[in-house]
């Protein structure tokens, strides 16, 4: 099974049908979206109709759950706020009903796919460093081999084996790399439409279960379009301008 992987698109439709692009010549048997197909960006209708018509399912993410009414986001930040109301008011009926029905977690062919952390799934905490990594040693013997999330926006990936070492895990630092046996492996797939690890480009990964080999990929797409729609509304500035800076 070839999984093509995406998450955080975040209403960037630009980016979204780049990946998509780039994703139709590698013989993909199943796209999964890990979450956040809204906030921040200026196509909430197209990202979602687009992410609908691809995946074979998607994870919630916060940003989802925010705008179906899943979560209290009252503490979010005013312009964050802000969007997620202008995309709740604005989401056509079907997309609503869409994203109240995501769940916050799938697990299949030993893939765990969630949006935050694996240890408080409906938490959305993030994992962004090797200590919040080795936590998830307290689930080991649940844990699939391979557990996929979105949620910070950066393209990184963490090998556990409690038999090496309980207090910290191992980051991989390869673009492409083959899982080994015995080890589990949580990895953050980036983001395609809110790059935040200084690479303007839209993120995704290729997972093959066969050959247990996983790959980050980039890819380029018009970011001033997608960055003149988001600077044409009253979403605050700066989610469109820091797309050219992947920040």
């Amino acid at each position: 099974m070839r999984y093509g992987i995406v998450s955080d698109t975040h209403a960037n439709i630009e980016a979204l049908e780049a990946v998509f692009k780039a994703l139709a010549s590698e013989s993909i048997d199943r796209y999964v979206c890990l979450g956040d197909t809204v906030g921040y960006g200026a196509s909430p209708n197209e990202t979602c109709a687009l992410m609908r018509q691809k995946v074979a399912f998607s994870i919630l993410g916060n940003h989802d759950a925010a705008v179906a009414g899943r979560m209290d986001y009252s503490y979010y930040y005013f312009a964050a706020r802000h969007a997620l109301d202008k995309h709740a008011r604005e989401l056509d009926p079907g997309h609503m009903e869409w994203l109240k029905t995501l769940p916050y977690e799938v697990r299949e062919n030993d893939v765990h796919f969630c949006h935050g952390s694996p240890l408080n799934i409906e938490e959305f905490d993030y994992i962004f460093a090797r200590d919040q990594a080795a936590q998830c040693m307290q689930i080991w013997e649940s844990m699939s081999s391979l557990t996929v999330i979105g949620h910070s926006h950066l393209c990184k990936a963490f090998a556990l084996n409690p038999e090496h070492d309980r207090t910290t895990s191992q980051e991989v630092v390869a673009q492409t790399f083959e899982l080994r046996p015995g080890w589990k492996y949580i990895v953050s797939v980036g983001s395609v439409g809110q790059p935040r690890d200084f690479d303007p480009r839209a993120s995704y990964v290729i997972y093959d279960t066969d050959r247990r080999l996983f790959e980050f990929r980039r890819v380029e797409y018009d970011v001033k379009r997608s960055a003149d729609k988001i600077l044409a509304t009253d979403l605050e500035p700066n989610f469109g301008t820091r797309l050219y800076l992947g920040i």
